[in-house]
């Protein structure tokens, strides 16, 4: 439910039983969106209700130009399209679920982030993508912990588990001790739940061995399990919370707590542009080498939970094909 929606009042009876939703359906549809999504779109829900009251705009339902003047104002403060893109979205749904089907006419709203997107192209602006963590970067990134301590070890399983299974910061997070079932062969690890996983079927990564001791990721997962099973931790979060002094924390790491802490980690690596890699660049960094070494879209989609004919996967191997594949390789320049 967004801040868009009109509230029922308490006491007052719908006349219509039909129109009823019972309790535990109405908690189950809320569950149905992911909590980090919820939150964009109360934001952006906010947002357009304040610009809307200081112009003495109707919210509900939103007329077309409003929602054009609302998206170039936007557009005026530079906002990022994919930003803008949520904005619409989330106006949208809005409307939908309070029954004004079909309202607002977006058309000419789009039209003004088209221009929009074009305007920050001429000027060189591009859509930012994070650095792709990729062997060379994700070894300094390990050099830069200490084993020695619980923070160093639970950081390289941040790193490498994460790289190895090609994870989201949000999988990475839903992660516990016992989704890791080792066998002869490796890891496999139990994902719960990710986000293209809509019917919560879950998914099994196979993650084998490595053959650096600092970035095999059965030694790597087995040093900090042993270091957590000391401490009385044999359940719970894989990867968890650690204050400043080194000491374990109840619970564990949130997607966001992750994300800060790989670009620490690029930093204390002395990464060159560092302030360019995040979690996301973990996710990036494992289809990018396999892609090097050759291997086929398919098992890399499969893999990394990604559709077969996902762009974003195609996108990794494009970005290694251009130099492998480039016409002016070898032509004697």
């Amino acid at each position: 439910m967004t801040d868009l929606e009109p509230r029922p009042v308490e006491g007052v009876v719908p006349h219509d039983p039909n129109a009823v939703l019972s309790p535990a359906a109405l908690d189950r549809l809320d569950r149905s969106v992911p909590d980090n999504t919820k939150t964009a779109y109360r934001r952006q829900a906010r947002d357009f209700i304040a610009w809307c009251e200081e112009r003495g705009r109707d919210t509900l339902p939103a007329s077309a130009q409003t929602l054009a003047d609302y998206v170039s104002h936007l557009c005026d403060q530079d906002k990022a399209p994919s930003t803008i893109e949520q904005a619409i979205a989330t106006i949208r749904v809005a409307h939908r679920e309070a029954g004004h089907d079909g309202q607002p006419d977006t058309r000419a709203a789009l039209r003004i982030l088209k221009t929009h997107k074009r305007d920050r192209a001429e000027v060189g602006k591009r859509k930012r993508q994070s650095a792709p963590v990729t062997l060379d970067p994700l070894r300094k990134m390990i050099d830069a912990t200490d084993p020695a301590t619980l923070t160093g070890q639970r950081d390289r399983v941040l790193l490498v588990i994460g790289f190895a299974m090609m994870a989201r910061r949000s999988e990475l997070a839903a992660l516990h001790i016992s989704d890791l079932t080792f066998t002869d062969d490796g890891i496999t690890v139990l994902i719960r739940k990710s986000k293209t996983d809509q019917g919560a079927d879950g998914a099994e990564v196979n993650i084998p061995h490595g053959v650096h001791p600092d970035t095999d990721p059965i030694r790597v997962a087995r040093a900090w399990l042993a270091s957590l099973a000391e401490r009385g931790t044999t359940e719970g979060p894989l990867l968890r919370r650690i204050n400043r002094w080194g000491q374990l924390q109840p619970g564990g790491m949130s997607g966001w707590s992750i994300n800060e802490r790989v670009k620490h980690l690029a930093k204390a690596a002395g990464l060159p542009n560092a302030d360019a890699f995040t979690a996301h660049g973990i996710r990036a960094g494992g289809p990018t080498e396999a892609a090097k070494a050759g291997q086929p879209v398919a098992f890399i989609a499969d893999h990394g939970r990604w559709s077969k004919t996902s762009p974003q996967v195609m996108e990794y191997i494009r970005t290694v094909d251009k130099w492998r594949d480039n016409p002016m390789r070898g032509i004697g320049l």
